[in-house]
């Protein structure tokens, strides 16, 4: 009886300093966002942590940050970096801020629709990247969804060739490649933030600004922005991204779960997103503004004036190998 009570309690002392077999991992996500129904990041959230909570029984717990509550664009992306953050779902400026060679995604008019830009996010030039980026800075790239098409918004007049444009103020996101591309139109750039956007249209500091109907309809653009024109210059992307340690930290069963969780994700992100996009002249009447759909003529003239200059910036400061391959992976999958 002695002998069992001294295995038993040495049992016990080996289970103690052990510590839960089954520790639960905290998966703490972020993006930029408000938390509402008819948002898509915010949608594809809720439905990654329903999926990884399920499959995984409780070993993942998902905690979700909306509106950017990690902070600005840089902070969100260091926190990931660093681990401080296991996910965020980011655009291309914000991931900028860690990793360069994502700018090759500004270049203007890549894309035939959304699918041809889909069948390019989902081809091993993805992969290539994200292993790239891996390398370069910790953070792993699982997957793109859309930021949607990026078209030219402002207050002082329409817009409808780029001549409009020559003395307007614009704000961009923080990337330079975007910087190269308003100026090439003939308009000047400013560089702000995302968060201090709605303030500086509202207080005209810039005249006007560049993004997708979900993000105009986001941050209620349309208050300071009278005129729209649906130029499409940019398929702008939300990449879901994951702190490598964490993602390699995973069991293969939560692996699954995860990669699973952001399929799921992605694929609710882009309908929701590309229905707004392919929506938009409706919708950003609806909130008052006046709509100019170019035509292709005048599509090739934006084309014609913004590609080149843009090519040849991303050639020179990101990198020609990282431009070539992007253009090769349009030209494989077009239809």
């Amino acid at each position: 009886m002695k002998t069992l009570k001294l295995v038993a309690a040495a049992l016990a002392a080996c289970a103690l300093a052990a510590g839960p077999a089954h520790a639960q991992k905290v998966l703490k996500y972020a993006h930029f966002q408000p938390a509402k129904d008819d948002q898509p990041k915010h949608v594809a959230a809720l439905a990654f942590k329903e999926h990884v909570e399920k499959a995984t029984n409780g070993s993942i717990k998902v905690e979700i940050f909306p509106a950017g509550q990690f902070g600005k664009d840089q902070p969100t992306m260091e926190a990931l970096r660093l681990g401080t953050l296991e996910m965020a779902v980011a655009h291309d400026g914000a991931i900028a801020t860690i990793y360069k060679p994502i700018g090759v995604l500004g270049i203007p008019f890549l894309y035939d629709s959304h699918e041809h830009a889909w069948r390019v996010y989902d081809s091993p030039w993805r992969e290539s990247m994200s292993s790239d980026m891996v390398k370069k800075t910790g953070v792993r790239m699982l997957a793109v969804a859309d930021n949607g098409v990026r078209h030219f918004t402002n207050s002082l007049r329409p817009i409808k060739s780029p001549a409009d444009m020559k003395g307007m103020k614009i704000r961009i996101q923080p990337s330079p490649v975007f910087k190269t591309l308003v100026e090439s139109l003939g308009a000047s750039a400013s560089a702000i933030p995302w968060a201090e956007l709605p303030t500086a249209l509202q207080q005209k500091v810039v005249d006007g600004q560049e993004n997708g109907v979900t993000n105009i309809l986001a941050a209620s653009l349309y208050q300071y922005q009278k005129y729209a024109i649906l130029d499409g210059h940019v398929w702008s992307i939300h990449a879901y991204l994951m702190n490598d340690r964490f993602y390699n930290g995973l069991t293969p069963a939560e692996k699954k779960a995860v990669d699973e969780g952001v399929q799921k994700a992605v694929a609710i992100h882009r309908k929701m997103t590309s229905d707004q996009d392919k929506n938009a002249k409706p919708i950003l009447e609806k909130v008052g503004m006046e709509v100019y759909v170019p035509t292709e003529a005048q599509v090739a003239e934006f084309r014609k004036l913004s590609q080149p200059p843009v090519r040849e910036w991303a050639d020179k400061e990101i990198g020609k190998e990282y431009v070539d391959s992007l253009f090769k992976a349009i030209d494989a999958t077009r239809k």
